[in-house]
């Protein structure tokens, strides 16, 4: 069955903003945990938030640009089937204008 990473996105928390309420989290994780027992076995990997990317180039490094919060790995039968699974997430209700990259991990050439 083929593999599909999401790379979830989310805008930067402001420096100066305020620590979110506990309750909050508790609360988008409490809903994080149940779209993954609703995956069940397919969830290969849950992830975890990611901060602090670096661009690397032949020539040097630098910020990443891109706003990546996170990442999963699961299976599904198809492109289609992995689309309904991430537009089930609760990542895309967050404020601020989250999304979810889905993408199909190819095999290797010569696998």
């Amino acid at each position: 069955m083929p593999k599909y990473v999401f790379i979830y996105h989310a805008p930067p928390m402001p420096a100066d903003a305020p620590p979110p309420d506990p309750d909050d989290v508790q609360n988008m994780m409490d809903a994080w945990y149940g779209w993954a027992d609703s995956v069940g076995d397919a969830l290969i990997d849950l992830g975890t938030p990611l901060g602090g990317g670096i661009h690397v180039e032949p020539d040097g490094v630098s910020l990443s640009t891109k706003e990546v919060a996170g990442y999963t790995i699961l299976t599904a039968d198809s492109m289609d089937a992995a689309v309904a699974l991430a537009q089930a997430h609760p990542h895309l209700t967050m404020p601020g204008g989250c999304s979810i990259e889905v993408h199909e991990a190819m095999p290797l050439p010569g696998e």
